[in-house]
């Protein structure tokens, strides 16, 4: 009698398996050539497993992250044997033998669920868990289950187990929007995985079973005697014995939540703006997009680059950048502490003389991230601070004259251009040194048209300025007048090339790296030789002279080389300090968003303030 009925009920599921199977019939014609379709799938370089991304300062430290959710990848090498032991037992006791899905388990559940309008018991291995979270969703159908066996076989075939464990360790959900063994142990340990003890294993593997049951800030004592019960499993089968599981047991469990790492916003969202342009440059996109001949293709040229940037961001990938801490942390206090006047905004950029890398950048007064940049994003008039750059250095390259040589600086005027001197003063015959210490502006025409605006612009051409305009090739730009201007970064930028004559466009990132270490991008600019020593040699006693005794003098520290330019646009809408140290290039910029007069705090001079205090 038992052998019949044995017989029956296997009849019976063989039945009700061949009706799932056709009426599973749509879900499997979705994968059309269902072997071939599964291979393209279930690839390892077409995993979509989104990782955090992290900023490092030049140190080494973590300062930012990027990307949510919060995701850090764990190698198998580094997942605590204790760790798959324990998976294993509890979850699926015959990982390392079946082929994708447990037969057994699966007759036991489909027993089960014959009582039930709907799928209560999965009877699902580790496998068909990690199909789900890669692939296809939470969604409980028996058609989906059956694609679901599929998927697990196809993965059983592409990967080996360790890497099966490795993967699906990465992929599920630990609460509180965190996803991944290592990201849990950071978020509720504040510690690597490795680094945590078989209580603490013990006590986040308890949550993946039943997320919002087992969440351990809602519901620690419901967490705890998960964790317990699973210790309980392990002892039965051997793994750890009585004693060592009553010491696991009573080892405390203390969390440590982990706040997001979110330092210095003006660095990181710079470093982000960069990646992108890292990015564009490496893989050609903005060859490209200049290349494109209608507005169309620029845009779709540029959707495709955002898409690519998100993928490699998703990736998990190390952003390591020159950021010196100290150096930011001063920059910030110090565009704070000094612009104390409603309405006026700031932004400074300091640049590391010998790597030409950005180690701090403040994009504005009490900067909150991702709000508008005013150290890149800003275009302003740049008033004097260009004519080092446009003026003088070309003309002392042309003609090397001697700095002491005289020029006249009284009233001058160049095709109905007529600019003045600061107070419209009359000076006479003064020398270049003067002049460029003062900051006279008729003595700046005047050589400015000796050496020949094409020549001029040539040698301001060689720097990065992104909205100089062929139409600015006016006598105007002399003086600071231009179509739209510079930013910040742009001019602190040129001005290292009188380091040493040459200039190399500077950057903030170092390098990008994979979690291994591997390289993926780094710049590889040119350095351009853009001054010849004679000419370095004597731009920088200028700008000594004015530090010590000119315009640049309420800025000046005592460092071993002092050199500093400064400006003041039309109506006092703009206050600019360009200047360098024996070590750094730092440039200050200050006025409002919509330009207004600053007259009335000129005399407090904050932008020489500004650039003392980081200087100094």
């Amino acid at each position: 009698m038992r052998t019949i009925s044995g017989y029956i009920l296997i009849c019976t599921l063989f039945t009700i398996f061949i009706t799932v199977l056709f009426g599973a019939s749509s879900e499997v014609q979705k994968v059309q050539g269902f072997n071939k379709a599964l291979n393209q799938a279930v690839n390892e370089d077409k995993l979509n497993i989104k990782k955090t991304s992290l900023l490092l300062d030049a140190n080494g430290q973590v300062f930012s992250e990027m990307n949510r959710p919060f995701r850090l990848y764990v190698e198998n090498e580094d997942i605590p044997s204790f760790a798959k032991d324990l998976l294993v037992i509890t979850e699926d006791r015959n990982f390392y033998e079946h082929v994708g899905f447990d037969a057994g388990a699966i007759i036991r559940a489909l027993v089960k669920n014959l009582v039930f309008t709907h799928i209560q018991q999965g009877g699902s291995t580790i496998t068909q868990q990690l199909a789900r979270n890669l692939y296809l969703g939470q969604e409980k159908t028996y058609n989906r289950k059956l694609t679901e066996l599929f998927y697990s076989y196809e993965i059983e075939k592409s990967f080996s187990k360790d890497e099966i464990m490795e993967l699906y360790l990465n992929v599920i959900y630990f609460s509180n929007g965190i996803y991944g063994v290592e990201t849990a142990s950071q978020y509720y340990f504040n510690q690597n995985l490795q680094d945590l003890n078989k209580a603490e294993l013990s006590f986040i593997l308890a949550i993946p079973n039943n997320p919002n049951k087992y969440d351990p800030l809602e519901h620690f004592d419901k967490a705890k005697e998960r964790q317990e019960r699973l210790l309980d499993l392990l002892e039965q089968e051997g793994t750890i014995t009585a004693q060592e599981s009553k010491k696991i047991k009573n080892t405390p469990i203390k969390l440590k939540i982990r706040k997001k790492i979110d330092q210095y916003p003006d660095y990181a969202v710079y470093a982000e703006h960069e990646l992108s342009q890292l990015i564009a440059h490496s893989e050609g996109f903005d060859k490209k997009i200049k290349q494109a001949n209608t507005q169309e293709e620029k845009l779709k040229m540029e959707h495709q680059l955002d898409k690519r940037v998100n993928e490699v961001v998703q990736s998990g990938i190390m952003i390591h950048t020159a950021l010196q801490p100290s150096m930011q942390q001063k920059s910030i206090e110090a565009l704070n502490n000094s612009l104390v006047y409603e309405g006026v905004e700031g932004a400074t950029v300091t640049i590391n003389n010998k790597s030409r890398k950005i180690v701090a950048i403040t994009g504005g007064k009490h900067y909150q991230k991702y709000n508008f940049h005013h150290a890149y994003q800003a275009v302003r008039q740049p008033g004097s601070v260009i004519k080092p750059l446009l003026v003088y250095g070309p003309y002392i390259e042309e003609y090397q004259p001697s700095i002491y040589e005289t020029i006249n600086a009284n009233s001058y005027c160049v095709s109905n251009y007529c600019p003045e001197n600061y107070g419209g003063r009359q000076y006479g015959q003064v020398t270049i040194n003067q002049a460029f210490k003062e900051s006279y502006n008729t003595p700046a025409l005047r050589l400015f048209e000796k050496t020949g605006i094409t020549k001029a612009f040539e040698t301001l051409n060689l720097f990065d300025f992104e909205n100089v305009q062929l139409k600015d090739q006016t006598y105007a730009a002399a003086v600071g007048g231009f179509t739209y201007g510079m930013s910040p970064l742009e001019l602190t930028d040129a001005y290292t090339s009188f380091v040493n004559g040459s200039y190399l466009k500077s950057h903030a990132i170092i390098k990008v790296t994979d979690r291994k270490g591997k390289v993926l991008y780094e710049w590889k600019d040119p350095s351009i030789q853009v001054w010849s020593p004679q000419t370095t040699e004597k731009m920088r006693k200028m700008l000594n002279f004015a530090a010590v005794t000119g315009t640049g003098e309420p800025a000046y520290v005592s460092k071993p080389y002092v050199g500093i330019k400064t400006g003041t646009t039309n109506n006092y809408n703009d206050y600019w300090v360009m200047g360098l140290t024996d070590q750094y290039t730092t440039g200050v910029w200050v006025g409002h968003d919509i330009p207004k007069s600053m007259e009335a705090i000129e005399r407090y001079r904050p932008s020489h303030r500004i650039w003392k205090w980081i200087m100094k």
